[in-house]
């Protein structure tokens, strides 16, 4: 069960980054999206849990690469945003939310067009 303060912490982290990753794709040549699907905010607030979906998909392992080697940065852009509303600043742990790779493989097979045969 999450506390408001999670919730309001999280939503904090979520529209920020969010907003980051919009400014950060338009500026880039390549025509990337990185969405914020979700951010998990543990009760102490020190680690929060952040979910991005990448598309296109043959460039999410460079993508979760580059944000894993500036993580140092984005947790100063977070703190510097966050700075008035909490204590400590939370560690950032990135993932890569499949969820919708998930639907849409579901979906297929329903459509019998998938691996299994149609019953």
């Amino acid at each position: 069960m999450e506390s408001n303060r999670q919730r309001k912490v999280a939503q904090i982290i979520q529209e920020d980054f969010a907003e980051l990753f919009r400014k950060q794709a338009s500026e880039s040549k390549q025509s990337i999206l990185v969405s914020v699907s979700d951010v998990k905010v543990t009760p102490d607030l020190g680690i929060a849990k952040i979910y991005l979906s990448i598309f296109p998909q043959e460039h999410r392992s460079s993508i979760m690469k580059e944000i894993e080697e500036n993580k140092a940065q984005y947790r100063n852009f977070i703190g510097q945003k966050m700075a008035k509303q909490v204590r400590i600043i939370p560690q950032l742990s990135f993932y890569l939310d499949t969820t919708l790779d998930d639907v849409e493989r579901i979906e297929k097979e329903l459509r019998g067009e998938g691996d299994n045969p149609v019953l």
